[in-house]
C-alpha cells in the first residue's frame, strides 16, 4: 500500500519515515509516536499513514480499525505509565496543530493536575430548545447519510 502524502506535512514525513519520531506502535495503515511535547510522559499521537485531515476526511472503511488501534493504546500507554486510565481526543481543525488527523493518548492519574476541559457551558433554555437542536443535527445526519448512501437511513 502506497499511502498518500502532502508534501509539507510533518506527520506525512515521520509516517514515511523522513522525520524522526519515538514510534511506539505500527502498522502498513497506522503509526503511534510519543509527542514531543508531551501533556505527560508517555503522551501518544496516533496517525493513519495515509494523509487525511480530519476525522471526516477519513475512508470510513479505516474508521474501525483506527478505534480499534486507539483503544490498544488507551490500555498499553497507562499500562506503560503506572497511571490510572487515559484520556483520549481528537481535534477537527479548530485547536489541530498539525492539519493530520491524529488522536492523542494521554495518561492520567488522579492527581496529576490536570483539571479536564475549561469550556464553558451553555446550558439549553427549555425543553423546546433541546428538542430542536437535536432535530437539526438529525436532520443533518440524514442529509449526510444520504449524500453518501443515496437514502437516508433510519435512526436506531
Amino acid at each position: 500500500m502506497t499511502a498518500q502524502r502532502r508534501p509539507r506535512c510533518i506527520f506525512c514525513a515521520i509516517a514515511a519515515g523522513e522525520a524522526e519520531a519515538a514510534v511506539v506502535l505500527e502498522d502498513e495503515r497506522f503509526l503511534a509516536f510519543l509527542d514531543h511535547r508531551p501533556v505527560f510522559h508517555g503522551h501518544a499521537l496516533l496517525i493513519p499513514r495515509e494523509h487525511a485531515g480530519t476525522l471526516p476526511d477519513l475512508p470510513s472503511g479505516d474508521a474501525g480499525p483506527l478505534l480499534q488501534r486507539t483503544q490498544l493504546l488507551a490500555r498499553a500507554v497507562p499500562q506503560a505509565m503506572a497511571a490510572e486510565g487515559s484520556f483520549v481526543a481528537i481535534n477537527n481543525g479548530v485547536s489541530q496543530s498539525v492539519p493530520h488527523l491524529h488522536v492523542h493518548v494521554v495518561p492520567r492519574s488522579r492527581g496529576d493536575g490536570l483539571r479536564g476541559f475549561f469550556w464553558p457551558r451553555h446550558p439549553y433554555e427549555n425543553a423546546s430548545q433541546l428538542r430542536e437542536t437535536a432535530e437539526r443535527v438529525r436532520a443533518a445526519v440524514d442529509e449526510l447519510r444520504a449524500d453518501e448512501d443515496g437514502e437516508p437511513e433510519a435512526r436506531a
